[in-house]
């Protein structure tokens, strides 16, 4: 089988497809040709060496994945070859096959196409866990997210719409306001407007209920000062740490050198929270397993649908990555690795 590898820290050059021995599925595990996997952000950011949380070089990157189960190990109950599958990888996600123990597999209806679930993992458990999860989104409220024209602001997007908040602000680049506001949201231009003003502007000088950043850097404390007392801000990236595909580390040194260190006796007068969130590191499974539950019967009712941006072989990693370095993406981007 062949899979996508970073060797060493780098950029999209450094990208390998190598060729290995098929894995071998061990007790309680499945292995699963893989038809779609997601790409997301941290995938990037990884590469650069700036995530903190993957393997060690060489490794093979990607969350997520969905396809079919190709056999069983041992003790294996529930799932037979055949059956068409979402795989929650943590890693090993961009590979022609992957084995996992079967409490990271999800069955998947046949109304649900590997598209779909391939985007759902990241950017809507992100979305979930943050809003709902520790959010308790509740109707009637107000929402700042930026990069809403990505994975997760899409996601947050039609979140928002089913959960009744009145509005969402989605701060994005001026080519992207078409987008944005067909989900809905009222478009912020990143570059031209102060979004700490447009929030404060559109809730009579109170502020947004939630505010969803993951640019990370001095940008975090304007997302707070965009909150209204009793609000909540969810932090969950560092793209300001990523300036082209290659390693920045003045923009690395930015970024972590301006990132707020909160108060927690000024966050107590103010009445306002900051959650960190990294899915990829939520070592309670029955949590994440909850949310993709929440998540598939949302889907099945429509009340969400994965937007999807592009769908790329996956010989064309580079290329693919290379078109979220350089902000083009609307909604998710995916890898291609069915049979050809």
């Amino acid at each position: 089988m062949r899979k996508v590898i970073y060797p060493a820290v780098g950029g999209v050059d450094t990208i390998r497809i190598v060729e290995v021995a098929d894995p071998v599925a061990g007790p309680g595990e499945a292995r699963i040709r893989v038809h779609r996997a997601g790409i997301n952000f941290a995938d990037l950011m990884m590469r650069q060496g700036l995530y903190g949380s993957n393997p060690d070089y060489p490794f093979t990157p990607g969350y997520e994945a969905a396809g079919e189960i190709m056999d069983v190990g041992e003790g294996v109950e529930g799932i037979s070859p055949g059956d068409r599958v979402l795989a929650i990888t943590a890693f090993g996600g961009y590979s022609e096959q992957v084995v996992l123990n079967t409490k990271r597999v999800i069955s998947l209806p046949d109304s649900m196409s590997f598209d779909q679930a391939a985007a759902i993992p990241v950017t809507y458990g992100t979305a979930f866990h943050m809003l709902v999860y520790l959010g308790n989104l509740s109707e009637g409220e107000i929402v700042l997210v930026h990069h809403a024209a990505g994975g997760v602001g899409t996601a947050v997007a039609q979140l928002c719409k089913a959960y009744g908040a009145s509005l969402v602000l989605g701060t994005a680049s001026a080519p992207k306001r078409e987008f944005v506001e067909s989900l809905g949201m009222r478009f912020v231009d990143r570059e031209a407007e102060d979004f700490v003003e447009v929030c404060k502007s559109k809730t009579g000088g109170k502020g947004v209920h939630h505010a969803i950043d993951p640019v990370g850097g001095d940008h975090v404390m304007r997302s707070y000062k965009a909150l209204r007392q009793g609000g909540k801000l969810y932090f969950f990236g560092a793209s300001s740490a990523v300036k082209g595909d290659k390693r920045s580390i003045l923009a690395a040194f930015k970024m972590w050198r301006s990132t707020p260190r909160f108060n927690p006796l000024k966050m107590m007068s103010s009445n306002k929270a900051v959650f960190g969130v990294h899915m990829g590191l939520l070592d309670d499974e029955s949590v994440f397993s909850g949310h993709l539950e929440n998540l598939s019967d949302m889907l099945l009712k429509g009340q969400i649908d994965p937007i999807i941006d592009s769908v790329w072989r996956f010989e064309q990693v580079a290329e693919a990555q290379m078109h979220i370095h350089n902000r083009g993406n609307r909604g998710k981007v995916l890898l291609d690795f069915s049979p050809q």
